[in-house]
């Protein structure tokens, strides 16, 4: 299944490709602002993609369906988690990198990037994708089934750099969980660059230059 997709492509012919995976609730639509907010003309064109979640019943929601990348049980994160849901979302979002790669883009041109859910499962599939990425950025996320990715890790993205930003006030995804998950990146190996912000569940400009100076870097 391919997802559903919003595209900002700037040439037919780009020089790398953003894709962008939203959080819980959300849409695609949501990072259009951020996207038009980065600078990476000194690199090229990029294209940036911003595909749409499947809609399913949220259990910690009462049961209403919305756009989600896998279930939440409850407000504890770790005790319970969906693992089908995350791995079939990590099926659709390689499907979505494959199609990039179809389309022309080298993996090592890819940056895979996403908020909350969507840095869950960025995490999650990015470092078990088959071929080398250019980067993966988390913003206010975790790394999900941490007990399963020394085992599961891809070669082919053992060194890929790493990203991960967090709001120190974060009441929905608290820093400490980002900070865990950072800790189990680095322990594993990976290098990861960390920013934390005096901010809530939210993306703050300051982040969003950070994040820009770390995807000029990982594309130069």
């Amino acid at each position: 299944m391919i997802l559903d997709t919003i595209e900002l492509c700037p040439a037919a012919d780009p020089s790398a490709t953003l894709i962008v995976l939203h959080g819980l609730g959300a849409d695609g639509t949501d990072f259009i602002p951020m996207c038009d907010a980065l600078d990476l003309s000194a690199v090229g064109p990029v294209r940036c993609v911003m595909p749409r979640a499947p809609v399913r019943p949220v259990t910690v929601n009462d049961g209403y369906r919305m756009r989600a990348w896998y279930d939440v049980f409850g407000t504890d994160l770790q005790q319970r988690e969906d693992e089908a849901g995350l791995r079939e979302s990590v099926k659709q979002v390689h499907a979505l990198l494959d199609r990039e790669r179809a389309r022309g883009m080298p993996a090592n041109r890819i940056v895979l990037a996403g908020f909350s859910q969507g840095c869950a499962v960025t995490l999650l599939a990015g470092l078990r994708y088959r071929q080398r990425l250019a980067g993966l950025a988390g913003l206010s996320g975790y790394l999900p089934l941490a007990g399963t990715t020394a085992a599961e890790q891809h070669g082919a993205n053992r060194e890929v750099p790493i990203f991960l930003a967090h709001g120190r006030d974060d009441g929905v995804v608290p820093m400490a969980r980002g900070s865990a998950s950072r800790d189990t990146l680095a322990a594993l190996g990976y290098g990861v660059e960390w920013h934390d912000y005096p901010m809530e569940h939210s993306v703050c400009m300051e982040e969003v230059t950070e994040l820009n100076r770390w995807l000029l870097r990982v594309w130069a």
